[in-house]
């Protein structure tokens, strides 16, 4: 059965804006855990717009599920994750001037030294994944680098629709069979909503999904109205 990875980075963008102690990530892990949640997900970027290093040591403390932790492969964040200890890394490309991540990470062209860098990870026995455009070729470079995991990207199938979305349904679903033909182990995730998640969750031996704006946004809708009626108690209660 598919499992839920819930991503809590959007939390800490809205904590980030006022750059004050609320809403606290690490608060917000433990209601996805009382939702279901069976691992939550944190980008610490090197910029650190929304994720702080604070959060992911606490939330390695405090969550009764598995931590994935994604990040880019530099030095910086090696010595933050041999010192954590996460379940698992999702190694990601980033770029400072991106809103979100953008595409697969180019395993292919970064073949050494994402393989010395996976091999660090392992000494401190830390399970990897790439996260990877849907191709068959970066599935075999994931797998000859030495990844235990690899995270499919979805954001393409999320932007089409009709027919064209369909092919890259089966794009991703023969990246899956291929990827569990060579013993990795398959997520996928990215631009992942309520209506269109429900052919990836049911493709065979797909491991798990990791979302993280729809369920923040859909917290929004469905919790604001029970927050404005706490604040509007304590205002008229007087």
């Amino acid at each position: 059965m598919t499992t839920l990875g819930v991503n809590i980075d959007h939390i800490a963008n809205v904590r980030q804006a006022r750059k004050t102690v609320e809403p606290d990530p690490v608060q917000f892990a433990f209601l996805a855990e009382l939702g279901g949640a069976d691992s939550i997900t944190v980008h610490l970027r090197e910029d650190r717009r929304h994720i702080q290093d604070r959060d992911v040591f606490l939330l390695k403390e405090t969550i009764k599920t598995k931590l994935n932790l994604e990040m880019a492969a530099t030095e910086e964040m090696l010595e933050i994750s041999k010192k954590l200890r996460p379940d698992y890394v999702t190694i990601v490309p980033e770029k400072r001037e991106e809103v979100t991540t953008e595409g697969g990470l180019d395993v292919r062209n970064n073949m050494k030294y994402l393989k010395n860098f996976v091999e660090k990870l392992k000494e401190s026995n830390i399970e990897v994944s790439a996260f990877i455009d849907p191709l068959v070729r970066q599935i075999n470079y994931s797998k000859e680098i030495g990844f235990n995991f690899i995270e499919l990207h979805t954001g393409k199938y999320a932007e089409l629709t009709g027919y064209d979305q369909h092919k890259e349904l089966q794009r991703i679903i023969e990246s899956t069979h291929e990827a569990n033909g060579l013993g990795l182990v398959v997520n996928a995730g990215h631009g992942l909503n309520y209506n269109n998640v429900k052919k990836i969750a049911s493709i065979n031996n797909m491991n798990e999904l990791n979302i993280g704006h729809s369920i923040v946004a859909r917290a929004l809708a469905v919790g604001l109205e029970k927050s404005v009626r706490e604040m509007k108690s304590l205002i008229t209660s007087n």
